[in-house]
């Protein structure tokens, strides 16, 4: 069957659903069912909120209707996981065995060969690369990274999914080859080539570069596809499998619900069990990469509900929600709502866009986004913007909440637009200039230090340059306001990774510093002396 005639029915793997004996609650149609607290839905079946163990520690728990970003801590467990994996602290197994069962009742659920437990889609990503470079053959395995004799060394991937996770890739010393064509495609591909990744999504359907046509070249060069579809639904028959990929890896905390130090690598069997024998508890590079017998009956009880769970009803709870936040906010005057249904397979959930006027509100989307981060409860949500500049406005993403969210949230905007937080302060003229080379000494979280430079030329309040570290020199853009100065720089992904610097500080003279926010790294502190 092509991959286009495939039904959302199909490839969200409802044939299971009919027969199976979980029953997981009636759609709640009604607004008192569906905020009552506690009530168990579609969606979220079982009990309502568990005791905060968290707050005792002092770390603030929250509503998130944002996604299932990891820094956010995914997903929550469903209750059927969450039973397996106490019941599997209970008693001993041997892991290997326990791997070999697992995979394949996995393989059966997921309609593809075998299956590996993996901790989390990036540790299963690099197991994938070394079964592809090694072959699961020990002799090599213990060696990996160090590839000096080997005969696999290189790892292509186009350059439509070049991305942060990569790394996973060229962890196990892969020389990464980037590719845009089918010709350099196949020029590339030789002796040496240990796989081809692709990261599913947009950029590759609408490639020149789509999985087909990578797999018409990989396919009779014996190269190994190895796609990476972490933040997907699952999707049965796998529909990568069915364009031509020999791999594909999931995240076990996102969609799946299942643990969230737990992934899935699926495909051919052969390159699965290869993993295997490079991952833990074998030893070598792989060893840090553990995954527990609970996470491994976590991970098979997750796959077990996604074809039993009622999809469609998820869907319409979801959307439900949605509707009655919309209802709540349109009675603010100049809000207007709308609800988008989700387009392919990348965290697959509908949102909702709320938007205003910045000037009729006095408030951004960014600052009810951050009073709402800060505020009690905690709810984490993104801003968003319209067609017209002038409108601002927050989306929200239901995936990952929980049924009585959605009152707190809209009567949580409700507030916010009707008695918004102060604006940030406008802008001043500047009252210095920072033209010039800049020696910066910067202090991150973990306290270490690390020289930079900065090249700034100022036009007004603006400011543009390039901003120097330990190997790489990024472009740099920025703004003074009276003495206080901000500069911003990223680092993009082409070699797996990504860096964002925000300086922010006062001028004084030749000397300015103050606080950096390098997002995923935390924050730190900088000071810089003019050459």
């Amino acid at each position: 069957m092509p991959a286009e005639a495939l039904s959302r029915r199909t490839m969200l793997g409802r044939g299971a659903a009919a027969g199976g004996a979980l029953a997981l609650g009636p759609l709640l149609a009604g607004e008192a069912l569906a905020a009552a607290p506690g009530a168990p839905s579609a969606a979220h079946p079982g009990k309502g909120r568990p005791k905060d163990v968290y707050g005792r520690i002092g770390v603030r728990p929250l509503i998130n209707a944002r996604g299932t970003y990891t820094v956010l801590s995914g997903s929550l467990m469903l209750p059927e996981v969450r039973d397996a994996i106490d019941a599997a602290a209970r008693q001993y197994v041997q892991l290997d065995e326990l791997a070999d069962a697992v995979g394949r009742r996995i393989g059966e659920l997921t309609q593809t060969e075998f299956a590996l437990v993996s901790a989390g889609c990036s540790a299963g990503l690099t197991h994938a690369a070394a079964a592809c470079t090694a072959g699961g053959n020990p002799d090599l395995h213990v060696n990996i990274p160090d590839l000096t004799g080997f005969r696999k060394t290189e790892a292509i991937i186009p350059r439509h999914s070049r991305n942060v996770y990569e790394a996973a890739i060229s962890a196990v010393g892969l020389k990464v080859v980037q590719v845009e064509t089918k010709e350099e495609l196949q020029a590339a591909i030789g002796p040496q080539t240990a796989l081809v990744y692709i990261m599913a999504g947009p950029r590759v359907d609408e490639s020149e570069l789509d999985t087909e046509t990578i797999a018409s070249v990989t396919k009779p060069a014996g190269v190994p596809l190895l796609v990476d579809a972490a933040a997907e639904i699952l999707t049965i028959p796998n529909v990568h499998v069915q364009r031509g990929a020999d791999l594909v890896g999931y995240s076990g905390g996102k969609c799946m619900r299942g643990p969230q130090s737990a992934g899935l690598i699926l495909g051919r069997e052969d390159l699965v069990r290869a993993a295997w024998v490079h991952s833990a508890p074998h030893h070598g590079y792989a060893r840090g990469f553990k995954v527990g017998k609970e996470e491994a009956m976590g991970m098979l009880a997750a796959v077990e509900m996604w074809v039993r769970r009622d999809h469609d009803a998820e869907y319409a709870e979801w959307t439900h929600w949605l509707k009655q936040i919309s209802r709540r906010v349109s009675s603010v005057r100049g809000v207007t709502t709308e609800i988008r249904q989700p387009e392919g397979l990348s965290n697959r959930t509908p949102s909702l866009r709320i938007l205003w006027s910045a000037k009729r509100h006095e408030v951004t989307g960014t600052t009810v986004m951050n009073a709402m981060w800060d505020g009690e409860p905690r709810i984490a949500l993104n801003a968003t913007g319209g067609s017209d500049p002038d409108q601002t406005g927050v989306s929200i993403t239901p995936y990952m909440m929980e049924p009585r969210d959605w009152r707190i949230i809209a009567d949580e905007l409700v507030r916010l637009l009707h008695d918004p937080p102060p604006a940030p302060e406008k802008p001043r003229p500047p009252a210095a200039d920072v033209s010039g080379t800049w020696s910066v000494e910067i202090t991150y979280a973990a306290g270490t230090s690390s020289a930079h430079r900065l090249r700034l030329s100022q036009d007004g309040a603006q400011l543009s340059g390039t901003h120097t570290g330990e190997f790489v020199s990024r472009s740099a853009s920025g703004s003074v306001s009276g003495t206080e100065v901000t500069v911003r720089s990223r680092y993009g992904e082409e070699h797996g990774d990504a860096l964002s610097y925000t300086f922010t500080g006062t001028v004084e003279g030749d000397r300015m510093g103050g606080d950096l926010d390098m997002g995923e790294y935390l924050k730190g502190s900088w000071t810089a002396t003019r050459s």
